[in-house]
């Protein structure tokens, strides 16, 4: 397989690699996706990863340009969200 290929995430041919994990990590994964899962399940993980890299770079690329988001618009904005509880959402 051609490692330089561009393809996006979660595309393209599967390639085996080695991934170290401490036991804890890797007993939560198969407690919940078993022995069979845990290379679908960490796909998806790491997925996950590149798109909130993405999102934090564009939001960075955002405040350069027009300066931090002002905290009040957005409890206000996450309150209309969420239903009213400024808390849901807040660990997002």
């Amino acid at each position: 397989m051609d490692e330089n290929s561009d393809f996006p995430p979660g595309d393209g041919p599967s390639s085996g690699i080695s991934v170290t994990l401490t036991a804890g990590t890797l007993h939560a994964i198969r407690e919940r996706v078993g022995k069979r899962g845990v290379s679908a399940y960490l796909e998806m993980a790491a997925q996950r990863q590149i798109e909130r890299d993405n999102l934090d770079e564009l939001l960075a690329d955002f405040e350069k340009v027009n300066g931090p988001a002002d905290p009040g618009a957005v409890s206000d904005k996450r309150t209309k969200l969420t239903s009213g509880t400024p808390e849901a959402g807040a660990a997002a």
